[in-house]
C-alpha cells in the first residue's frame, strides 16, 4: 500500500509540475490519427449512453471531445488529456486540457469529457483565444445524469454543455472548473 501511495504521489507531482508550464506537451503526443479514432469511439459511446448528448450533438455548432484524461493527486493533483474540436462533423483542430488542483484528494483515474458549443459566439471564443480556462468566458453547464434526464429544447439555454463519461479509477468527483484548454499540433 505504501508503494502504491508513493507511485501516485510521484505521478501527481509530475502532473502538477508539468501543468504549471503554459501549454505542456507530453514527450510523445498522440498522433492525429490516434486522436481521431479515440474521439470517434468516445462520441459513439457517449451518444449510446445519453440520448440527450446525441440531441445536443445534432444541434451543436461544434463539439470538443477529450476521450481520455488522466487525473491523479495526493493533496496536490492535476490532469492532462488530448482531444479534437469537431465542427460540422470534421476536425477543426487539436486541443489539450490541463489543470492543477489542491485539497483533500488522493488517487488516480481516467475519464473523458465532451463540450458541446451551442452558439457561434462560444465557438468563436475558443477559436480566437490563446488558451481558454473553463470558468472564464462562455458559460459552461456541467450535465449530470439527473439534469440530462430533464433536458428539453426549451430548457437548454447555455453557451456550452459539458458531459463526462468513462470514469475509471480510484478518485471521487470530477471538476472541470479551472481546466485550461490550448490548441496544439500533434
Amino acid at each position: 500500500m505504501r508503494k502504491a501511495i508513493s507511485v501516485i504521489f510521484a505521478i501527481a507531482a509530475a502532473i502538477v509540475i508539468s501543468a504549471s508550464v503554459p501549454s505542456p506537451k507530453p514527450a510523445v503526443a498522440a498522433s492525429d490519427l490516434t486522436i481521431e479514432r479515440d474521439v470517434d469511439a468516445a462520441l459513439a459511446r457517449l451518444y449510446a449512453q445519453s440520448p440527450q448528448a446525441k440531441a445536443l450533438g445534432d444541434r451543436a455548432k461544434g463539439i470538443l471531445v477529450f476521450p481520455r484524461v488522466f487525473r491523479a493527486g495526493i493533496l496536490f493533483g492535476g490532469h492532462y488529456g488530448e482531444g479534437a474540436l469537431r465542427v460540422g462533423g470534421a476536425t477543426f483542430g487539436y486541443y489539450d486540457t490541463t489543470a492543477v488542483s489542491y485539497g483533500l484528494q488522493i488517487g488516480a483515474q481516467y475519464y473523458g469529457y465532451a463540450l458541446f458549443f451551442m452558439s457561434d459566439s462560444a465557438l468563436q471564443y475558443i477559436e480566437q483565444s490563446q488558451g481558454w480556462e473553463i470558468g472564464t468566458g462562455p458559460t459552461v453547464v456541467l450535465v449530470d445524469q439527473g439534469m440530462a434526464s430533464s433536458m428539453t429544447t426549451t430548457t437548454m439555454n447555455g453557451d456550452i454543455y459539458a458531459f463526462t463519461f468513462g470514469q475509471t479509477g480510484l478518485m471521487a468527483g470530477i471538476g472541470l472548473q479551472g481546466s485550461k484548454i490550448n490548441r496544439f499540433q500533434p
